[in-house]
């Protein structure tokens, strides 16, 4: 905490209310901040929420564009929407042709907390306590998919193309570091690239556009800031095994703008990074209800099955081994984890629920090794019968042990796995790098083909 304490004490930031220090802060538990002692860049923020709500009102949610970070919330995501979205608004200000933008966060508000490295970015941007000045989904005032047929459109940024609830909107630019899927041919700007953050693209494009303007708008500290955090968590600090020049290049440009640019580019950071990654780190208390949302991320998925044209899929990241995460349950069995997963999983109207989570072991030789877990429940009372549940479950489980890029995938023989029950299955793997990246595309594919 030294870091941001330096910060707070060089004016840098301002202290919001009597909140504790970042590293004791539990997940939902940040006070609401004195009004006054906001910052510039959520003044902006809440401003524009509460002209979006009253166009909406008004009849006049198309003069809008929604920036969409992807679904699970994580910090470049959302800095990445917000950024955007304040160039889009203040880049056209003085034209003929002024754009109406506002970031979507596409999770509820009461998930932003749950990412400790998001409460602590946003704190010490001098954002709003309970998050008033960011617009997340569970405030939008109509569904997406009516929303979707009357806003101007979306831009995207950090997924590559629009969930599919957004699939009447335009897609106007897309920001991307994953894979390209042919979303939206026509966009511009479209930018697909191999970086560490995505971030660093949209803050790329940002300064880009405005060191073209005629006069340039003024870039608040707190969104530089915000923006340097981003790319330093997901770039472990521009270490060179983790960071592209690109990354490196947009962050020197960054920082000579910011109040920091008196500092080394390097130590600036690694600092950024070590609180960072000790804040992300923060969840032991968590629950097993918030370690599933927290990290979570599904759609709707087609199929050619003329009963079921399309099956709901949700996949949970959860940075801990299933033996944990049992643990975490009151009764501390598999029964419990499970029920808390069908609880979520109803509320969340999912058909396939994917569980990702890992543990490390040492080797013969001492050396340490990810081993890998996939948890697969498939539902039957949302739009699937009981039948199709059981031949959808059995379609994926072939995709998933037909797979062999898994290495050394075999049932996974925790505690209390006599009882698994019907539609599902649990296993471990050793290929280090199958993440929902990996998992995803294999699951959606099986889903695809599914009649």
């Amino acid at each position: 905490m030294r870091f941001w304490r330096a910060l707070e004490l060089s004016g840098l930031f301002m202290a919001t209310g009597t909140a504790a220090a970042p590293q004791e802060q539990k997940p939902m538990s940040l006070p609401l901040s004195d009004h006054s002692h906001v910052g510039h860049f959520s003044e902006w923020s809440r401003q524009t929420k509460k002209e979006f709500l009253i166009d909406w009102q008004r009849g006049r949610a198309s003069e809008w564009i929604l920036v969409q970070g992807n679904e699970a919330g994580d910090l470049d995501s959302m800095v990445a929407a917000l950024a955007w979205a304040y160039h889009l608004d203040h880049a056209t200000a003085n034209t003929s042709s002024p754009l109406k933008a506002i970031a979507l966060l596409q999770t509820d508000a009461d998930a932003l907390d749950l990412r400790p490295e998001n409460s602590l970015v946003l704190k010490h941007a001098r954002m709003q306590g309970g998050h008033s000045d960011i617009l997340t989904i569970d405030e939008l005032p109509e569904d997406p998919e009516t929303l979707s047929r009357t806003i101007r459109g979306v831009v995207l940024v950090d997924h590559p193309e629009p969930l599919r609830r957004w699939d009447d909107a335009a897609v106007l630019s897309i920001f991307d570091h994953h894979k390209d899927r042919g979303a939206a041919p026509d966009a511009k700007p479209r930018v697909f690239e191999n970086v560490a953050s995505c971030t660093t693209l949209v803050a790329r494009q940002m300064l880009d556009e405005l060191e073209a303007l005629p006069r340039e708008y003024h870039m608040p500290h707190e969104l530089l800031q915000m923006i340097l955090s981003a790319v330093a968590l997901d770039s472990s600090g521009l270490r060179k095994k983790d960071s592209f020049a690109a990354d490196v290049q947009t962050a020197e440009r960054v920082l000579g703008r910011s109040r920091w640019a008196h500092r080394d580019l390097d130590d600036v950071m690694d600092d950024l990074d070590g609180q960072l990654s000790k804040a992300k780190k923060d969840i032991d208390g968590m629950g097993l209800r918030d370690l599933l949302r927290r990290d979570w991320k599904g759609d709707l998925v087609d199929t050619p099955s003329a009963r079921t044209p399309t099956v709901s899929l949700g996949f949970a990241s959860v940075p801990f081994s299933m033996d944990e995460q049992i643990e975490k349950t009151e009764f501390r069995e598999l029964f419990d984890w499970f029920a808390i997963e069908a609880a979520w999983t109803a509320e969340s109207g999912v058909d396939i629920s994917v569980t990702l989570s890992k543990r490390k072991v040492r080797d013969a030789k001492g050396k340490k090794k990810k081993i890998r877990e996939i948890t697969l429940v498939v539902r039957s009372d949302v739009r699937i019968d009981e039948a199709q549940a059981d031949d959808l479950f059995r379609t994926v489980v072939r995709a998933i042990e037909g797979d062999d890029s898994l290495t050394n995938l075999r049932p996974w023989h925790g505690k209390g796995v006599e009882e698994l029950g019907a539609r599902r299955a649990i296993w471990t793997h050793e290929r280090s790098d199958a993440g929902r990246k990996v998992i995803r595309p294999l699951v959606e594919a099986a889903v695809r083909g599914w009649d």
